[in-house]
Parts: C-alpha cells; sequence; structure tokens
C-alpha cells in the first residue's frame, strides 16, 4: 500500500507540474511552436521540382536541392502531425502579436529547437505565389530522384479570325481556333551525395516558338536552335554545405520571367502581360545559389546572354536576382541584368535591366467561400547604348543611348520616314513597363479568379517579339524585318487586360479559362488577312523562304529590302508587293487544361 501511495504522489506531482506549465504559456521540450511569424522546425512535404525527401514517398526539402525556378511550396507544420498544414497568417493577423509573448516563456529545449537551421523558404506555405506551383507533395519521390511530368493544351479563339490560324506577340499562345499542344514536360531532379542535376522537356509548340526568339544560332556553326530546342532545363550542380546551403548550377535553367513561371501550371493567368512575355525565359551559362539564410536568397549569372543559346557577340552577360521572404504573406523578388551585348550584328550595343516584383497575401480567411487575396506588382526598366560606328566592311551601325538627345558626333541621323532624331544625335532606345495582378481563391482554393494587364513603352523595339511574318525569327530580323521594323526610336506602346478562372479540382490539375484584350499604338497583332503570304506560284498561306525581303502578291520574293525597290521588282513580274494584315488591338479567349505531377 505504501508504495501504490507513493506512485500516486509522483503521478499527481507529474500532473502539476504539467498545469503550471500550460498557465505560463510555456510548450513541453520538443512540441512545436504555435508562433506563425516564425520558422517551423519541421518542414511539410514539398513538391518537385525542389527535391524533396529522405527515402520514397518521405518528402521533405533540403537546402542542397532547393531550385530557384520557382520558391518551394512547404508549409509550417501544425500540432505536432505530419502533414498537418498550419493555416498561414495574414499581414493582420492578431496571432503574431500574442504568441510573440509566449516565446519568452519558452523552456530552453524549445528555445534552442528554434534556433536549429531550417531548408531555405520551407517554413512557410509558399503555393498562393504567382510563378509557383500550388501542388504540396510529390506524386513519388525516391532517394535518387524525384520524377516531374507537365502537360499544357490549350484551345484559342482570336476575334480578329485570322485566315492562316496565326497569333503573334505572344510566348504563350501561338494558333487560332485550334487545339494545341503548348508544352509537355518529361524530366524532374536528380540528387545524390550533394550532387544535383535537373531536365525537362519542352515537346509541343514550346520547341519552335522559344527557340525562333533568339537569334545567336545564327553565328557560326552546329544550329544551336535544334541541338536545345526540346529543352526546357538541362543542367547539373553541387551542393555546399555552407551558411543555409550554397548551389553552384551549370547549364540551360530558367530566367525570372518577369513574376510569372515559363510553367502555365504555376501562374495565375495564362498569357501574362508585356513586362512578363518580353523579359527572357530561359539562360544558358552558370549560376550560384546562395542563401544566407532561410528567407533570403542571392543569386548572381554569368551567361551567355539575354535568352540565347549562345552569344551574339564576344561579350557575356551578368546578373543575378535577390529574394526576399520576410513574412508568409510576402514575397519580394529584384533581377537584374548587364553587361551583355546581346544584339546580333551590332557588336558595340550594351543593355541593362532591372526587374523587380512584390506579392502581397492581404487576406487569408480559409473558413470562408472566398478564402484567399493575394496582388502582385512588377515593374521593369532598361535601356541599350552604344556609340555610332562604320564596320571595316563599310556598314553603318547607329547609336542609341539610355537618354534621349545623346550627343554623338558620328551619328548621321534618321535614315527612314519612321525615325526622328537629327545628326549628331543618337536616339532613346528604352524600355519601362509594369504589371498588376489581383487573385483570389474560393471553397478551399478550389476556385480562382485573377484579373490583370499592364502596359510598356519600348522606343526602339529591342525587346518587342518580332511577329512571325512570312516565317520571321529573330535571326532573319537581325538582317532585316522589312514589314515590322525595329530600327531606332521606332515607337511601340502597348497596354493589356485579362480576367481569368480556374477550376482546381485536384492539386495535380487545373481547367482554366481565360479572356484576354491586347492594345498597341502601332498596327501589329495578326488581323483577318493574316500574315502568311502566297507561296512560290500562288499557293495561299504558305512562306517563300525569304522573310528578310519585301513579298510579291504572286507568291515570289521581290528580293528586296527597300519598299521602293522591292515594288519595281515585283511589277516586273506583273504582281504587286504583299503586305501582313496587322491590327492595333487583339481579343481572344483561351481553355486551357494543365497537368503536373
Amino acid at each position: 500500500m505504501r508504495e501504490e501511495l507513493k506512485a500516486l504522489r509522483a503521478e499527481v506531482e507529474r500532473l502539476r507540474a504539467e498545469v503550471e506549465q500550460q498557465k505560463t504559456g510555456a510548450a513541453p521540450a520538443g512540441a512545436p511552436s504555435n508562433d506563425r511569424s516564425e520558422a517551423a522546425t519541421a518542414p511539410a512535404p514539398a513538391p518537385a521540382p525542389e527535391r524533396t525527401g529522405p527515402g520514397p514517398n518521405v518528402p521533405a526539402v533540403t537546402a542542397a536541392n532547393f531550385s530557384s525556378s520557382t520558391a518551394v511550396n512547404a508549409a509550417a507544420v501544425s500540432n505536432g502531425m505530419t502533414g498537418s498544414l498550419a493555416q498561414p497568417s495574414s499581414p493582420f493577423s492578431p496571432s503574431q502579436s500574442s504568441t510573440s509573448q509566449s516565446l519568452t516563456s519558452q523552456s530552453p529545449d524549445t528555445a534552442s529547437a528554434k534556433k536549429e537551421k531550417i531548408d531555405p523558404f520551407s517554413d512557410w506555405d509558399w503555393t498562393w505565389l504567382n510563378g509557383n506551383p500550388r501542388t504540396k507533395e510529390a506524386a513519388f519521390d525516391s532517394k535518387f530522384f524525384t520524377p516531374e511530368i507537365r502537360a499544357d493544351i490549350t484551345y484559342t479563339y482570336d476575334f480578329n479570325r485570322p485566315v492562316d490560324n496565326t497569333i503573334s506577340g505572344s510566348s504563350e499562345i501561338f494558333r487560332s481556333n485550334e487545339i494545341q499542344l503548348e508544352q509537355l514536360g518529361l524530366g524532374g531532379d536528380f540528387h545524390y551525395d550533394n550532387v544535383r542535376a535537373r531536365f525537362m522537356t519542352q515537346f509541343g509548340m514550346y520547341s519552335a516558338t522559344t527557340p525562333r526568339n533568339d537569334p545567336s544560332p545564327a553565328k557560326g556553326q552546329w544550329d544551336l536552335d535544334t541541338a536545345y530546342r526540346y529543352l526546357a532545363e538541362a543542367y547539373g550542380g553541387y551542393h555546399i554545405n555552407a551558411l543555409n546551403g550554397i548551389n553552384v548550377d551549370a547549364g540551360i535553367f530558367l530566367s525570372y520571367i518577369g513574376l510569372f513561371s515559363y510553367y502555365n501550371f504555376d501562374n495565375w493567368a495564362y498569357q501574362p502581360s508585356y513586362v512578363s512575355s518580353n523579359t527572357p525565359w530561359f539562360f544558358n551559362g552558370l549560376r550560384v545559389q546562395i542563401f544566407p539564410n532561410p528567407h533570403l536568397k542571392i543569386e548572381p549569372w554569368l551567361i551567355n546572354g539575354w535568352q540565347s543559346y549562345g552569344s551574339a557577340n564576344s561579350r557575356k552577360g551578368l546578373g543575378g536576382q535577390i529574394k526576399w521572404t520576410p513574412r508568409p504573406w510576402v514575397n519580394v523578388i529584384s533581377n537584374n541584368y548587364g553587361l551583355g551585348h546581346d544584339d546580333l550584328y551590332i557588336p558595340n550595343r550594351g543593355r541593362i535591366h532591372t526587374d523587380d516584383s512584390i506579392e502581397i497575401k492581404y487576406y487569408d480567411k480559409p473558413e470562408n467561400v472566398l478564402d484567399k487575396m493575394a496582388l502582385s506588382f512588377t515593374g521593369d526598366m532598361g535601356c541599350e547604348f552604344g556609340p555610332s560606328t562604320t564596320t571595316s566592311a563599310g556598314v553603318y551601325l547607329q547609336g542609341v543611348g539610355c537618354h534621349g538627345n545623346t550627343k554623338d558626333r558620328n551619328s548621321i541621323g534618321a535614315t527612314s520616314a519612321d525615325e526622328k532624331f537629327a545628326p549628331g544625335i543618337n536616339p532613346k532606345q528604352s524600355f519601362i513597363g509594369y504589371m498588376l495582378y489581383n487573385r483570389m481563391w474560393f471553397k478551399k482554393d478550389k476556385y480562382g479568379l485573377t484579373l490583370g494587364g499592364g502596359q510598356i513603352n519600348n522606343p526602339g523595339r529591342y525587346l518587342v517579339l518580332d511577329p512571325p511574318i512570312n516565317g520571321e525569327t529573330a535571326e532573319s530580323a537581325a538582317i532585316n524585318a522589312p514589314y515590322f521594323t525595329g530600327n531606332p526610336s521606332d515607337p511601340f506602346k502597348a497596354w493589356d487586360s485579362s480576367i481569368t478562372f480556374d477550376y482546381m479540382p485536384r492539386q495535380y490539375i487545373t481547367f482554366r479559362w481565360e479572356y484576354d484584350y491586347r492594345h498597341a499604338s502601332v498596327p501589329y497583332w495578326t488581323g483577318r488577312g493574316g500574315m502568311t503570304p502566297p507561296g512560290s506560284g500562288g499557293v495561299p498561306y504558305t512562306n517563300n523562304g525569304y522573310p528578310q525581303f519585301f513579298a510579291c502578291n504572286d507568291g515570289n520574293s521581290s528580293m528586296q529590302e527597300a519598299l521602293g525597290a522591292a515594288q519595281t521588282a515585283c511589277a516586273s513580274q506583273g504582281s504587286t508587293v504583299w503586305f501582313p494584315d496587322l491590327r492595333r488591338d487583339e481579343q481572344f479567349i483561351d481553355m486551357a487544361i494543365l497537368v503536373k505531377f
């Protein structure tokens, strides 16, 4: 009996100690903190392409395999249960002030656990970000390889009803009134013993449309666009166990792409505004990802050039990204580029560019029908600069500047009616633009609604996508673009707006409906007559193989770059000069099925 009484007293004292501990607000040693403004000690499941898991089907993000193409989709673990996600706090949540007091009374063991290193961006839920996949877990994982599968199928109806079904001025949508496979991506992440590698294919429309915007393969041999066209990402690297992780990667990796992702599944909208469409989609070179702390990434680049497989000239490009997430409801990113000489056949012309974004989740009420709201804002500025020169072959190269009316005694002034600058002056060649989007989620993120748009001003058109008139590519446009020119001071201003509705019954699939309206200050979009000339022999809607020259209505090429000479050449054939049907306005509806495993 005496032994039983001793055991009973011990049990009572233990229970009394636990009650006192709860009253003071201290958690038992080893229990997870409820402070949502601080990093959790155990990351939740994270999807590919981020490295997951020490073994099959045990996801856990590691700094060694953190990928810069998208932020980690991890959330804080709640109540000590694996897979139970804590609700992210909003900027106006009272929990942040109430929990900060409890931190002061934590036990020494808990405080010590809070100081342990966590994997970068793994402590909060980032599935709400634009440009970030919303999948919360990998469908499959192993110690050596995390696979990833993507499919992007779309149907677009252009209200201009182009007869050749061609849509221009987009880096996502290319054909009207047709069902098209934009991208089939097969690949994933390899990871073992601090060594890392990733590849992702781009079968479908992307394999033709992405390389055509790169002029660098025209320089030299080996057909770079063919060699790389089926790869969206392909790189290898190594993780260094320093700070919160350092990654060194070389190969083809995704660029910053404004605030959007190269993969439409990850985005709030299908057709992004100009700031995103006209910035690079990929880089070929070297990057270093440095994580000084779990909420900061510093990433320098040494690359071949601005969205280029090779180097258009001898000088490489330098740049970098800084990503900062001080709270679970805010994401700040700054991308900067400079030094590179990226204009093919113009070796004296440099480029600088800055792209800066902020995303804020300003409403988060998971229990409501309207459960979440967030906004994003992106601003871009850039310019090209270089003196007027004449090459040893006698070719004159017009100089440009970041500021208007830059004096240059070697400048001969405007050489066409569209250009407006006097001799002795280098015209301004710049880019400025912004885009703003607001996203709403409903019914536990099952439905989504996005409103957005933006504007740009790009005199000189050095970032405006070349319309594919008569098969025009960036390579042929670098020689000459007779119908839509890109001469210094050529004006281009544009704005757009869109509304996007998403149905997301599962985390791996999105059904999307979108309406877009786009306007340009000059004729740019495809009209009813299309932008494909009669081919040889007058066959309708076939290219004649000479996009750098004016075409004739009989299907032949004039073999002339100047309009007057082309009119004479076509008249000698009993024909006239053919012109594409370009419009200042475009409206279309897009419907897409987007899959990611």
